[in-house]
């Protein structure tokens, strides 16, 4: 791995100025051919962390994958491949594009999950009821907010039922799924669902907090990784083409998706900023314990990882970090 003196300042500050407030925190950042890597508090570059809601962007993955081995379609009804009911709406059925673009109209969270959620915030663990069953039963009884397609509203419920249906095509599960198709083929040593090695999250308060387990929802936000492990991944999207995944990642981020604002679109698992002629992909991720984030910047060949123990966002110094390392 090259490093590289400018970039490795940069990094070891923001991770000096992430651990005020956190337990331990990783940071990666790539500029060019250079990686610099950092941490500090309780944690190493090789820290297991829980990455929340990043587990989307490797969910989408998965689907531009099968996509491209022709195993399934963008615009292909969910409902094939579940094998099971789901809701439509105005006679449009939901696919698995507007699954990984958040415009499929579900609600945020499965049926039967928001009321608990709503009285007990502090619930330990708190998707582990989420199998299968429970998910598709709770379908028969879920109304759509919007027409498919239609308008972005952020679902942890369809990004979960993404990564079941893409399990049940391939005829396996997530994690073997993510194994197969992604951790092996990059060298990903560290990502999956696997507690093994994972550290000690922490509320805002700096309390321990129980690991969470999304079950059969995982493909929303159950993946554990490293900062390591995340820079590894975030070079393959920016060099796509020394990897078998080309194909599948220009798809993930040029894929037809919802143009949410003048500046912003849901691409397949990213959201990208576009302004001034460039274009940033990025995703962050919170659980009751750990936030993530990770931004590419392909015009720049720069990218930026960071993970916290921490239930504390930590967006805005890895997004000035990524800013840093952009600017000519």
């Amino acid at each position: 791995m090259t490093e590289v003196a400018g970039p490795s300042v940069l990094v070891r500050a923001t991770a000096g100025e992430l651990a005020r407030k956190r337990a331990g925190v990783a940071v990666a950042a790539i500029a060019g051919e250079g990686t610099a890597e950092a941490a500090a508090g309780r944690a190493a570059p090789d820290t297991v962390f829980e990455i929340g809601s990043l587990t989307k962007v490797f969910t989408s993955l998965l689907l531009a994958r099968l996509v491209v081995a022709g195993k399934a379609a963008l615009d292909e009804p969910v409902t094939d491949l579940l094998g099971a009911p789901v809701p439509e709406r105005d006679g449009e059925r939901i696919t698995l594009r507007h699954l990984a673009t958040h415009t499929s109209g579900l609600p945020r969270l499965p049926k039967g999950m928001f009321l608990p959620a709503l009285l007990n915030p502090r619930k330990p663990d708190p998707y582990a009821d989420c199998t299968a069953e429970f998910l598709l039963d709770g379908l028969t009884r879920t109304k759509l907010g919007a027409t498919p397609g239609k308008r972005f509203r952020y679902s942890n419920l369809g990004a979960g039922l993404l990564g079941l249906a893409l399990a049940r095509r391939a005829g396996t599960t997530y994690e073997r799924l993510v194994a197969e198709q992604i951790s092996r083929p990059l060298g990903l040593t560290h990502t999956g669902l696997d507690d093994t090695g994972l550290t000690q999250g922490h509320d805002r308060r700096s309390r321990p907090v129980a690991p969470w387990h999304l079950a059969d929802l995982a493909g929303a936000g159950g993946l554990r990784s490293t900062v390591a492990d995340l820079a590894v991944f975030a070079r393959a999207q920016l060099d796509a083409d020394s990897t078998e995944l080309a194909e599948a990642i220009r798809l993930t981020h040029t894929a037809e998706g919802h143009r949410m604002n003048r500046f912003t679109t849901m691409r397949l698992g990213w959201l990208e900023l576009r302004r001034d002629g460039d274009s940033q992909l990025w995703h962050n991720g919170a659980t009751g314990g750990f936030t993530s984030f990770l931004a590419i910047r392909p015009t720049r060949h720069t990218a930026v990882a960071a993970l916290s123990d921490t239930a504390r966002s930590v967006d805005r110094p890895a997004a000035d970090l990524l800013r840093a390392l952009s600017t000519p």
